[in-house]
């Protein structure tokens, strides 16, 4: 039966989301059961993409890239993959009618990073954020507000704005590993060779603009993701304080963290604002 194939495939990008990222299984986690299996389906799609284009090294990444955006777009048509994270995604995608165009521009990011290192101008950091985080957000919204074409309108903007958020978050943490081994820089007009406290204090505060856009919407969810969101909001605002503090030359030499006993903490406040209807 083809029910017990789905289940496989959705367990597998459940096992993705716990394996590749804690801090957002976590989140995911708070979300109402009846939404929390097609963010994992999400998850387990972009991540995968995104792995074949960052951690496949010693194999042609562009033949690898190629086969799974054709073995999307067959999954997406015929409505199956052999694939169970691609069958898992379609399964998601056909519910809650994601547009193709946040899809297809997820992927042509991702094949951005197969050729591209250095983004220039402001246009093609906006750009390459779009694609790899803006409309991520845009699909998870499509499953937050379950159809509701009005709310999504209405919060497109916030949601692109917290998935821009993240990403960037992502990225100044990350920046020993994308310049050193990946040889990429993504802020424009950064010298990340020499990262200084000015570039960094610009950074952050972009991401803070983005961050009170993506904290508005977060308040005009529906019950069942709104608890979820705010518990990754309020992890991600918590690495971007600990970068924010950590000298730029420290940024360039470690990997910030939020240790497991402070994403506790941080879940815990939550809830209780969470429950008090503060949130």
């Amino acid at each position: 039966m083809k029910a017990t194939f789905d289940t496989v495939s959705y367990q597998c990008s459940k096992l993705v989301t716990e394996k590749y990222s804690t801090s957002f299984a976590l989140a995911t986690k708070m979300l109402s059961p009846s939404i929390r299996k097609d963010i994992y389906n999400i998850y387990g799609f972009v991540r995968f993409a995104d792995e074949i284009v960052d951690t496949f090294h010693d194999y042609d990444k562009e033949q690898l890239f190629n086969k799974f955006e054709d073995e999307l777009g067959a999954s997406i048509a015929g409505k199956i993959s052999l694939n169970p994270i691609l069958n898992s995604f379609q399964y998601t995608f056909h519910k809650y009618k994601i547009p193709m165009h946040l899809v297809a521009s997820f992927m042509k990011s991702m094949r951005m990073d197969l050729t591209k290192n250095i983004y220039k101008t402001e246009q093609e950091y906006k750009d390459y954020i779009y694609g790899s985080a803006d409309v991520v957000g845009l699909m998870c919204l499509k499953v937050f507000v379950k159809g509701d074409n009005e709310a999504y309108d209405r919060l497109k903007d916030s949601a692109m704005a917290l998935g821009s958020a993240f990403q960037k978050v992502n990225f100044l943490r990350d920046v020993k590993a994308d310049f050193e081994d990946l040889n990429r820089s993504y802020f424009p007009n950064t010298n990340l060779s020499e990262l200084d406290e000015e570039s960094k204090i610009r950074i952050v505060d972009e991401i803070k603009a983005d961050f009170q856009l993506g904290y508005e919407g977060i308040m005009a969810l529906p019950a069942e993701a709104k608890f979820g969101v705010y518990t990754a909001y309020k992890y991600y605002y918590k690495l971007l304080q600990k970068l924010q503090k950590t000298p730029s030359l420290d940024i360039k030499n470690t990997r910030i963290r939020v240790p497991n006993y402070q994403k506790f903490g941080l879940l815990a406040r939550s809830y209780v604002k969470y429950k008090m209807k503060l949130v």
